[in-house]
Order: structure tokens, then sequence, then C-alpha cells
């Protein structure tokens, strides 16, 4: 399976982030299987960076090499994955143990019903129930050393604003 990473950087040698931003799964290096959300990640990039080119990273995900890790997977919104998405975004001494962990992205258009919901203006269940209706995109983190070695760089794509 083809996994992107959008950078300002081409990443042969793709690394853990122990950036103090908080991040929905945590830190580590994230992937997504859609090259288009890579192009809006590392145009967003770009625009922070005040840089005019950038890359999207392409990658080969060994999936039988990450079967002996520990995985954490959501194939949609949950309470779980709400809960665990919120646990890394707002607690910054939160972690976990995972290796590689799948799911949905909480982006910013998903930021607007977490305010709701962390505002108190409507539940949980009303929260997963609103987030199932959206066209979620993927995406992987990988969260430990160990986990990187499921990943072999294929080729850098150049991006221009």
């Amino acid at each position: 399976m083809r996994l992107y990473h959008g950078s300002i950087y081409i990443v042969k040698q793709p690394a853990i982030n122990g950036s103090n931003r908080l991040f929905d799964y945590g830190s580590g290096f994230y992937t997504t299987t859609s090259y288009e959300q890579a192009v809006m990640w590392v145009k967003s990039r770009m625009n922070d960076n005040h840089v005019s080119t950038g890359y999207i990273n392409t990658y080969e995900f060994d999936y039988e090499a990450a079967k002996r890790m520990k995985m954490l997977s959501f194939a949609e919104p949950t309470d779980e994955w709400l809960d665990f998405v919120q646990n890394n975004r707002t607690q910054a001494d939160y972690h976990h143990d995972y290796d590689i962990v799948y799911g949905p992205v909480a982006n910013d258009r998903v930021y607007t019903q977490f305010a709701l919901y962390e505002s108190g203006v409507i539940s949980k269940d009303i929260l997963i129930e609103e987030l199932k209706t959206y066209k979620l995109i993927d995406q992987y983190l990988f969260h430990t050393e160990s986990s990187l070695t499921a990943l072999k760089f294929i080729e850098a794509k150049k991006v221009t604003l």
C-alpha cells in the first residue's frame, strides 16, 4: 500500500516528530493514503514557513511487518476514537504505547464540531453521528522508531504554490 507525507523537505528517512504541538494521535510520523490530503498538508506547511516549494513523499507500507507491531485502528469516529484524539490534543502529558495508529483525520472542519461538544452545545453521541456524515480522510501515525521500519521511501514529488 502507498502512503503519502507532505513536507517542505524530501524525507527519505522518516523520523519521529517530538514536537510540542498536540496532534490527533500523539507525536510521530504522519502519513495518509490520500495524495490530495498530503497536498493540502504540504501547502499548509509551505504557507506557515513562507516557502514556495514542498514535496509529497511517497512510501510503500509493509503491512505484514506492521502486523507484528502494536497497532490501534479506528475505522470511523467512535467514542474511543474521540476520547483518544481529545486526550492527545488536550493533555500535553498524555502518552500511549502503540507503534502505529490508524484512523480518521480530525481536521479543522471537524474541530468546529469538537468545539461545540467541548462547550456543551452538543453531546458526544450527536458529535459522533455528525462526524460520520463527513467524508473523513485517513491518517497513519508511526509512533515508535521500530514502526518506521514498515515504511520504504519510493519518491518525492515537488509541489509549488
